[in-house]
């Protein structure tokens, strides 16, 4: 009699919307998952089997390297430290020097600029005067960050004048200490775009169509894909997605989000996990990237990256709207994350596909329409 087929495990430090996703695409090839996150309400829990602990918890950690084939991420502010422990146990992707690079602003810059890729004019902010030298130097307007903990807009301060300055220090200048603080140059850019790539165990690399993104508050509001008029700029994007990703030896789905000033790409962030701006790949491509994400961790061949058609996602931040005009309109996909509402939260999104971009511009305004979000799909319509 032969023994019961054992299926690979898949550990995930993170339980938010990301692992959720993530859960759900692993079960169909075989694949269980368990997941880690200090909230016990975790929404991934609702799908996959949830350990409550904090990440600096060793004896925790340890149990669940135990349980686990490879470990994996769905939040890049997971403590490298804890990733480097678990890499001592078990195989962990990405790599722990390559979310200790994605977690530094400062780190993830200096690295686009050694791999070709332009970047906005930054400096180092440790003390106040440390602020004025650098206002001095990149200019008005300009973004002050912390180097480490800060997405979907948080942690930064836009400076409009040098009268901005005190309020800015006021903001963030007690975080300069622990954490550190950059000044970038504000970039008036014409688009933003994101690339979303995968890479193997064995060095094979793909990427997604380039997707345009665009935001509200510092958070996505709406993906279109494939990005219109991009044929260049796609060549350029993948050529510099996988620079970055042989440098730092990356193994899984990784985001690289780009500015268009003056036809050129300048370097924005990079998200070393599956990205919010490719959740239309779920329906719009032969092969999500969640899927991807755990073939390339456990050493499976990469699925086809091609796009069906045209897609375009609406995140749904704060509050779930009404699904019932989403679920009305062809083609439309609903997913709710299971979260409790809560003001900048993430808890849902929808994507829309066609076969054709006006045929998906058509469906999407319907739904804005009946949504009361007309406001939302205005990109839709703007000219290239």
């Amino acid at each position: 009699m032969n023994a019961p087929r054992r299926q690979p495990v898949l550990g995930i430090l993170g339980g938010g919307q990301l692992a959720r996703m993530l859960a759900v695409a692993a079960a169909p090839l075989g694949v269980k998952t368990l997941v880690v996150d200090s909230a016990p309400d975790a929404c991934a829990g609702q799908v996959a089997p949830l350990i409550a602990a904090d990440w600096t918890d060793n004896d925790a950690l340890a149990r669940f390297a135990g349980d686990v084939d490879v470990v994996t991420f769905d939040f890049e502010n997971v403590p490298a430290e804890s990733a480097q422990r678990l890499a001592e146990r078990v195989d962990v992707f990405p790599a722990p020097h390559a979310l200790a690079v994605a977690q530094d602003r400062l780190a993830e810059k200096t690295l686009f600029r050694e791999c070709g890729l332009s970047t906005p004019d930054f400096m180092t902010v440790d003390t106040r005067q440390d602020l004025d030298a650098a206002l001095a130097k990149v200019g008005v307007p300009a973004i002050l960050k912390t180097r480490r903990l800060g997405y979907d807009g948080k942690g930064q301060f836009r400076i409009r004048s040098l009268d901005d300055a005190d309020a800015a220090w006021v903001e963030l200048g007690a975080q300069a200490q622990a954490h550190g603080l950059i000044l970038e140059a504000f970039v008036p850019f014409e688009r933003e775009l994101s690339v979303v790539a995968v890479r193997g165990r064995d060095g094979d690399f793909r990427t997604w169509p380039l997707t345009q993104n665009w935001h509200t508050d510092g958070v996505l509001s709406l993906s279109l894909a494939p990005a219109p008029a991009i044929e260049q700029l796609q060549e350029r994007a993948t050529g510099l997605a996988r620079t970055l990703a042989e440098r730092l030896n990356y193994v899984g789905v990784f985001a690289l989000e780009l500015f268009v000033k003056d036809g050129q790409l300048l370097g924005n962030e990079m998200a070393p996990r599956v990205h919010n701006s490719g959740h239309w790949t779920i329906e719009g491509a032969v092969t999500s990237q969640f899927e991807n994400h755990v073939r390339a961790v456990l050493g499976m061949p990469l699925g086809d990256t091609s796009a069906r058609g045209f897609s375009v996602m609406f995140n749904w931040i704060g509050d779930l709207p009404d699904a019932t005009q989403v679920l009305a309109t062809p083609d439309a996909h609903w997913h709710d994350y299971g979260k409790q509402p809560r003001a900048g939260r993430k808890v849902g999104h929808a994507t829309v596909c066609a076969r054709d971009r006006q045929l998906l511009t058509s469906r999407a305004a319907k739904i804005a329409q009946g949504l009361e979000r007309q406001d939302q799909i205005a990109p839709l319509y703007t000219k290239e």
